[in-house]
């Protein structure tokens, strides 16, 4: 059974940054594509970038693409997203996810293992 946590959420005001991290256990993840969605109150969740197992290839939604890095660690089964000059629009809860077929999905429902996400408020 794979279990992802999610970490590094918080409070920062607009133009900040934040580094979310995703630390898997139970298996290793390192041939999973792994990727970070959003949600906030009143919104559907979104894609908000991926990466494949190795790390090699990348993908951004466009409204954070220049200011979002994601990137991984598979000695450490982690996968991380850099936050730079976020804005009052990123705030959502960010969760991570791992995809088995190595796919670098923009649906959740590409994914198959979820954390349980970490909150990420932007103040103006």
């Amino acid at each position: 059974q794979v279990h992802l946590e999610e970490s590094g959420g918080g409070l920062v005001q607009a133009g900040g940054s934040l580094r979310l991290s995703c630390v898997a256990s139970g298996r290793s993840l390192s041939t999973y594509a792994m990727g970070w969605f959003r949600q906030a109150p009143g919104k559907e969740r979104e894609f908000v970038a991926a990466i494949n197992w190795s790390g090699g290839r990348t993908s951004y939604a466009d409204s954070v693409k220049g200011r979002f890095t994601i990137s991984r660690d598979n000695a450490k089964n982690t996968l991380y997203l850099q936050m730079h000059r976020l804005k009052p629009e990123d705030a959502a809860v960010y969760s991570c996810a791992a995809n088995r077929d190595q796919s670098m999905g923009v649906d959740s429902g590409d994914y198959d293992y979820w954390g349980q996400g970490t909150q990420v408020t932007v103040s103006s």
